[in-house]
């Protein structure tokens, strides 16, 4: 009797223990029942947050986080677009640090940024010897994504640009004696002047000046008045946001009259100038009025969300983000070698910036847009 009252009280605590144990399930999931959160997709950010560019870098991070919350909105909870965002601080050797940074510290696989030539030119090594995915939203100086094969860029490069943009405006101005302005410190406006200085050769027409300037300057007086004398046709301009206005501005003060051609010109840029940018010209890849349903959508809900107009900076790191988000998709991976071969092999995608492709260098295709500031607004130069 005693045994079997033994056997029946282990039985009975045998039973207990695995209540308890079904119960502690229940009430606290295993591990495997736990939510895996190790597969949000973690993309590191570089912009120029503050410094000379921060007017620019928050634009651009309006585009990125626009992109973002539709893309999630789209997918999986557990396959949650999130970014781990660096300023540069405008500068070269921050876009360097800043990448060094995601990639030893934060362990990346994709980068987008920087936003200038400059940095990028110094960044893009970085992420090519780690073997780490960059895609520039802005950079658009010739060269820069023929590095290696792990680097990609959306703007149009200015050996794309800048022939078209001649080809057009020349046909209609026929400008023969021009001048040009250009950051000097800038490696996109020394790029674009020495383009535009490649285009004048070819068609012989004669560069009366080409006046240098810094990055910061806010006086352009002088190189305006040299110029000035020597009567122009059409003075070209290839310069950061920040100094554009000031240039147009302090031209109109002057009574020079004559066409200015300006490097990627935006809305932000002519409201800045008011009166002194109209009739100002500009060679950029992107219409806000494109009739297409992906362009009117992003221009609606970028309008809804932050107040204002997009302009080309928010455009472009807005498509990065679903340039990016495709070649994921395509490569059913995040990592980086799987999402190198998938963004070389994109062709003829459906963006905001029209039909999109790579080229063998990771430069972007799509068609330029020749602009004119017209009762205050940029519209097509026709």
């Amino acid at each position: 009797m005693k045994s079997f009252m033994l056997i029946v009280a282990i039985a009975i605590l045998i039973i207990g223990v695995s209540a308890c144990e079904r119960m502690s399930e229940i009430v606290q999931p295993t591990t495997p029942q736990v939510e895996d959160k190790s597969e949000a997709i973690v993309i590191g950010v570089v912009l120029p947050l503050t410094g000379h560019l921060a007017s620019a870098g928050e634009l651009m991070k309006q585009g990125f986080d626009l992109a973002r919350h539709e893309i999630n909105a789209a997918q999986p909870s557990n396959r949650q677009f999130t970014f781990i965002i660096e300023d540069d601080t405008s500068t070269a050797e921050g876009a360097v640090a800043a990448f060094n940074k995601l990639i030893d510290a934060d362990g990346v696989s994709v980068i987008l940024g920087p936003a200038s030539s400059s940095a990028t030119k110094e960044a893009f090594p970085v992420a090519q010897e780690n073997q780490v995915v960059a895609i520039s939203p802005t950079s658009g100086e010739r060269g820069l994504s023929a590095i290696g094969d792990f680097v990609f860029r959306i703007p149009l490069t200015t050996d794309v640009v800048v022939p078209k943009g001649i080809e057009v405006t020349y046909a209609k101005l026929g400008y023969q004696r021009v001048a040009t302005m250009y950051d000097e410190i800038d490696g996109f406006s020394t790029d674009r002047d020495a383009a535009l200085q490649e285009a004048f050769t070819a068609r012989g027409i004669e560069v009366l000046a080409t006046e240098p300037f810094r990055s910061g300057d806010t006086d352009f007086s002088a190189q305006l008045t040299r110029i000035q004398a020597l009567e122009p046709d059409a003075i070209f301009v290839s310069a950061l946001p920040p100094e554009k206005p000031g240039i147009l501005t302090q031209a109109a003060q002057l009574g020079i009259s004559v066409p200015f051609i300006v490097s990627s010109l935006t809305d932000v840029e002519v409201e800045a100038a008011g009166a002194a940018a109209e009739g100002t010209i500009t060679f950029i890849g992107w219409l806000s009025t494109d009739n297409t349903s992906k362009n009117q959508a992003f221009v609606q809900n970028y309008s809804e969300t932050f107040g204002m107009e997009p302009n080309v900076f928010a455009v472009s790191s807005y498509a990065a983000v679903y340039i990016l988000a495709e070649a994921i998709k395509n490569a059913a991976s995040t990592d980086a070698t799987a999402i190198r071969d998938a963004l070389a092999n994109i062709r003829d995608l459906d963006t905001v910036l029209g039909k999109f492709s790579f080229n063998a260098d990771g430069d972007a295709v799509y068609e330029p847009k020749i602009m004119i500031v017209k009762d205050g607004i940029l519209q097509l130069f026709e």
